[in-house]
């Protein structure tokens, strides 16, 4: 009975390429790159105050804040971090005490892989 067991989550994330090679299309790469550069800081930052919001029990913010992450997300292409920020924002709605911290945690670590992805895509050519 001593043996412990470590979970590790890895969260597969999908990036819409296309939706990211549309805005570079629409807006030329000086544009766009400001733009998107300024998406991923507004993403970085919605996650830190969701999870704010979620301490202080705040779950109109939370949902509002989730519906404004996700729309950022489907923007960029992001359809993973977009659909778990829907689930958040309908978990605030039911208030489930066990689900909403789950699914907040795993708009975390979506929304830090979908990040890291982003930025990854922008170092290499469009």
């Amino acid at each position: 009975m001593s043996d412990i067991a470590t979970l590790t989550h890895f969260e597969d994330i999908q990036l819409d390429r296309d939706q990211l090679r549309a805005l570079y299309v629409r807006f030329g790469p000086v544009q766009a790159d400001r733009n998107l550069n300024q998406s991923l800081e507004d993403l970085a930052l919605w996650l830190g105050r969701l999870q704010h919001a979620q301490k202080t029990r705040r779950y109109g913010d939370l949902r509002q804040g989730a519906e404004d992450l996700k729309r950022i997300a489907q923007r960029l292409g992001m359809t993973t971090l977009a659909r778990v920020a829907r689930d958040v924002a309908e978990q605030c709605v039911a208030q489930d005490p066990a689900a909403l911290p789950a699914t907040l945690a795993r708009l975390n670590r979506v929304g830090e892989r979908s990040l890291i992805a982003v930025w990854d895509h922008q170092d290499m050519s469009l």
